[in-house]
């Protein structure tokens, strides 16, 4: 996958289309993002009391996270113009395999 945890994206598909965050966290086998502040669903928490360990949820009620989505439907965002681009792969002159931006062929 081309996009890694902590990169700066935007959504160019879907609900969330021209949101942009970071990525907490990547799905390289379901092909799956989590970006923070896109996507966001109701979750129902329970209560939960263990008192022989005191560990668990005190409070319950309706929260709201971040939902997964799909790494197709968000691009990297070019620190430079601001704006979506693709990314390739090259590899540099220490023959270190790197990630570019494909419109201007920086390093990433």
């Amino acid at each position: 996958m081309r996009i890694k945890k902590g990169d700066h994206v935007v959504v160019v598909a879907g609900k969330d289309k021209g949101a942009s965050g970071t990525v907490i966290a990547v799905y390289p086998d379901k092909q799956r993002v989590l970006v923070q502040g896109v996507n966001m669903v109701k979750k129902n928490k329970k209560v939960t009391n263990r008192a022989v360990t005191g560990t668990g949820i005190k409070e319950g009620g309706i929260t709201t996270q971040e939902a997964s989505v799909h790494v197709s439907n968000v691009q990297l965002v070019d620190p430079e113009t601001r704006r979506p681009a693709r990314v390739g792969y090259q590899v540099n002159e220490d023959g270190k395999k790197v990630r570019v931006l494909r419109p201007s062929g920086k390093e990433v």
